[in-house]
């Protein structure tokens, strides 16, 4: 079977010959597991960490680093809504449940231990299974995990997250705002901090992005003069796609299909699995400088 980061890596490649994209070499990658987290880093420096103590909410990455500052581009501990944590997976009403806000004892997703797959090189790869349950309660879901990074070019990180849902029992999702893939930018990169948020269609802000159906979009700000910015571009072949866009202003943005499902809800019956797949790209400058249209184009 043809490796998760294989069909990252060489699709990207190819666009951005095409485009002719110019651009140093990106750095070494190196993965380890230490005190909780898989930490990655682009030569000697942090790019990011998947959080996996068994006391959060939901494993969850934290930071992640700006090819250029150096400096996380997202946020985890912020007002309003401080239960957003970074980057990350999650959802409400799952079976009465509560696995996105705060409160561990209203539901959690428990990481059982990832496992490095590729430790060092052009990319790594590590994989994790969880299980979504109430304390004291059977779980209603486990789902695996393969994460791919990977440096490109000097100026792009990606990370590449594929989870599958298995339901252990029926499983009932409920209309909800909150679910599913997320992102919380760093303040300064918000729409209210005087950055963009733009989609694949070039509307901008809150009030152009919310609830429209689109392929990615992107958030991306000027902080200590430097320009950085992040995308999340949904897999053509996800259930739903493209699925709408709950954005806010303050920084938050997430394709989140539950809140527009027919019926008011979705049933996965015990047995049946989802795959989603998604794409971030941590970038230098906005989205017309990286690019994210052509990265969109390659993603396959």
């Amino acid at each position: 079977m043809k490796s998760l980061l294989t069909a990252m890596v060489f699709p990207l490649m190819a666009a951005l010959a095409c485009t002719c994209a110019q651009g140093e070499d990106g750095p070494t990658l190196h993965a380890a597991i230490e005190d909780h987290q898989v930490v990655v880093k682009a030569g000697d420096a942090l790019f990011t960490a998947y959080q996996f103590a068994p006391d959060n909410k939901y494993p969850h990455f934290w930071p992640v680093n700006g090819p250029v500052s150096g400096k996380s581009v997202t946020t985890r501990y912020t007002e309003p809504y401080p239960h957003h944590r970074s980057l990350f997976f999650g959802c409400d009403k799952v079976n009465g449940g509560n696995y996105w806000q705060e409160g561990n004892d209203r539901g959690q997703i428990v990481s059982q231990g990832p496992e490095i797959v590729k430790e060092s090189g052009e990319q790594v790869e590590f994989r994790d299974t969880c299980l979504w349950r109430i304390p004291g309660e059977d779980p209603i879901i486990r789902d695996t995990r393969r994460v791919g990074i990977a440096a490109p070019l000097a100026d792009i990180r990606l990370i590449d997250f594929e989870i599958t849902l298995e339901a252990l029992c029926d499983v009932v999702i409920e209309r909800s705002n909150h679910s599913l893939f997320a992102a919380r930018m760093d303040p300064a990169l918000s729409v209210q901090g005087g950055g963009v948020l733009v989609n694949a269609e070039g509307k901008t802000g809150e009030a152009g992005t919310f609830g429209e159906r689109s392929a990615w979009c992107d958030s991306s700000g000027a902080r200590d003069g430097v320009t950085e910015g992040l995308a999340i571009l949904q897999h053509p072949e996800n259930r739903w796609h493209p699925a709408p866009w709950f954005t806010r202003d303050y920084g938050f943005f997430s394709p989140t299909p539950m809140y527009w499902i027919e019926e008011g809800r979705f049933e996965l019956p015990q047995g049946e699995r989802l795959t989603l797949r998604y794409r971030v790209v941590v970038h230098a400058g906005d989205a017309q400088q990286a690019n994210i249209t052509a990265l969109y184009a390659a993603y396959k």
